[in-house]
């Protein structure tokens, strides 16, 4: 038996809707004994059933993932990771040639708080609720027996867990799996190479979620010069070199970032190497002084706003970024420009480019409408699960 939270009254409606949050100001009562990362009962007011999830103090106190009355037990989870790697194998065309993608992908595969990406034969998780990472050890047995090919599991979730709950709980990364010593590894997408370093790489060591993305960049990009600015590792660069680009240029302001980019690119052929320049500048610096003879522009930044109190900040930022972009794109010339701020949805996002339009005084029109890919499924009850927005634009 699971302690019970109850809500207020009326407080079910979003719940009865299936979404997966419960906000501290629509509790009631918290049951007595119950301490953060514990699986509780959500009930009503009236005492009805409602759901699982895991409780932890803060302003999303409860992330639930069942919302029937069943038995939350090891093969409950086994059941529900079962269903991710199914959902993969006959969404994506994993082999040799294109062994990177997320597994889980928190709310979107009714697992909130949990993220697990694949990079051929390691596997790395991070955890973002305390709930989820109390259940990490669980979790990693039942991986390495449905995935028997998966060498290495690394827990890294040392920067997600909050901070209060990451002392509490004395969470650090680490291996929960390690057939191997390798600390990086070279893994494919779209028979692109890139070096993946998991302990020390952002996020869980590449950015899965613009795999598709970039393979329309490929597509667009024989013959034609592009900066590709927040490039990270160089994801978009490899793929645009690949495609026959006459000219790549990679721009970060984080110099860890550049020798990431740098390595790989030692693992193109020679003549692609001498294709590409790498800066290490601010982008908001650098496109502002820009000459008008790159035929792309990639504008994928970090997220301006994390929080809704940093909205309009962000949007501020988004059009200013934009705008210099669009003044600066060769005329028949294309952006690729991303948004992965939550609080940024799809029309706003339209509409802060549509601003930046105006602002530039060029002719502007939308070719397509960019989103994550399969593997990072949407929960429908969960509009926050979709994150990534993106337009590739036309600019005269």
């Amino acid at each position: 038996m699971h302690k019970k939270v109850t809500l207020k009254p009326t407080k079910e409606k979003s719940i009865l809707r299936r979404h997966p949050w419960v906000f501290s100001g629509a509790i009631k009562n918290i049951e007595q004994g119950i301490i953060n990362g514990d699986i509780v009962e959500i009930i009503n007011n009236k005492g009805r059933f409602l759901g699982y999830g895991h409780y932890n103090e803060g302003s999303i106190a409860v992330r639930l993932f069942e919302f029937n009355a069943v038995e939350v037990n090891e093969s409950y989870w086994k059941l529900k990771l079962e269903r991710a790697i199914q959902h993969r194998l006959t969404s994506l065309n994993i082999n040799q040639h294109n062994n990177i993608y997320r597994l889980v992908h928190a709310e979107g595969d009714d697992m909130p708080g949990c993220i697990i990406d694949v990079y051929n034969n390691v596997m790395v998780i991070q955890f973002h609720s305390i709930g989820m990472w109390r259940l990490r050890s669980q979790f990693a047995k039942i991986l390495a027996k449905l995935m028997p090919e998966i060498d290495v599991i690394y827990d890294k979730s040392e920067n997600t867990i909050p901070g209060s709950f990451k002392q509490e709980f004395n969470v650090k990364n680490e291996y929960l799996l390690k057939k191997v010593d390798d600390k990086q590894i070279v893994a494919t997408e779209n028979s692109n190479q890139f070096i993946i370093n998991w302990e020390t790489g952002q996020k869980t060591g590449f950015f899965i979620d613009q795999r598709e993305n970039r393979k329309l960049l490929a597509a667009m990009s024989k013959d034609k010069k592009v900066l590709n600015t927040f490039c990270y590792s160089g994801g978009f660069s490899i793929y645009a070199l690949n495609a026959g680009a006459k000219e790549v240029h990679s721009l970060d302001s984080s110099k860890k970032a550049m020798e990431l980019v740098e390595e790989n690119i030692a693992l193109l052929d020679k003549k692609l190497q001498q294709k590409h320049k790498s800066i290490t500048q601010d982008a908001m610096d650098y496109i502002k002084n820009l000459p008008e003879d790159f035929d792309i522009i990639i504008l994928d930044p970090p997220a301006f706003a994390k929080h809704i109190k940093s909205k309009n900040k962000a949007v501020q930022g988004y059009k200013r970024l934009n705008t210099r972009a669009i003044e600066k794109v060769k005329s028949g010339g294309l952006i690729f420009t991303f948004s992965c701020s939550q609080v940024i949805d799809n029309e706003l996002f339209k509409h802060i480019i549509l601003s930046a339009s105006i602002v530039a005084n060029r002719k502007v029109s939308i070719l397509h409408q960019l989103h994550q890919p399969q593997d990072h499924p949407v929960n429908i009850y969960h509009p926050e699960s979709e994150y990534l927005k993106g337009l590739v634009i036309k600019v005269y």
